[in-house]
């Protein structure tokens, strides 16, 4: 776990922002956030039709499990989720 110290932002500053065509639900994200911004899970029907003919592909390989954002609100930009994972599936916005 990090220190606050560390931490680049105050919570609600910035939200992470995750690519769907790229996410493969490895929960790596989930692991590493010190302030519990996600959780994988079942990607909800109305979330796919958005997805790349590829996107959907590695969604149906997976079962469709993905990282989802139960807090983004609590995200304080360490990063630690953009490192962490393994597809590049994330990066970190402005609100």
């Amino acid at each position: 776990m990090i220190k606050q110290t560390e931490c680049k932002h105050e919570p609600g500053i910035m939200v992470p922002v995750i690519d769907r065509d790229r996410c493969e639900g490895k929960a790596d994200c989930a692991r590493v956030c010190p302030v519990g911004v996600f959780k994988v899970g079942i990607l909800p029907p109305e979330l796919r039709s958005n997805l790349s003919f590829r996107g959907k592909i590695k969604g149906f390989a997976h079962r469709w499990r993905q990282a989802l954002l139960v807090n983004p609100g609590a995200c304080e930009a360490c990063g630690l989720c953009v490192k962490a994972c393994p597809e590049g599936a994330i990066t970190l916005a402005g609100v």
